[in-house]
């Protein structure tokens, strides 16, 4: 009997293969596999706006809102807005 518990807690805690270390390898995988789904998603967001910015006017209007571009002679003016409290 003693054999046989000395045994299970060496296999459960001990040895290299442990129950604890699979536990912590297994609360890993799961963190990585919601970083995938969550990267992928991004991705597919990603190439939706490159889809539409291949048209020149959906490009311009990105580089003005985005960037503040402008044309020659042309003057933009920037609000902000100030939030209260």
């Amino acid at each position: 009997m003693l054999v046989t518990l000395a045994f299970v807690f060496w296999m459960l805690f001990l040895d290299s293969n442990s129950w604890l270390i699979h536990h912590e390898l297994d609360t890993e995988i799961d963190d990585l596999e919601k970083n995938k789904s969550y990267y992928l998603n991004e991705i597919s967001k990603d190439k939706a706006i490159m889809e539409t910015l291949n048209d020149s006017l959906e490009l311009e209007k990105f580089a003005r809102r985005e960037y503040f571009m402008k044309r020659e002679n042309e003057e933009i003016f920037i609000i902000e807005h100030q939030q209260e409290d």
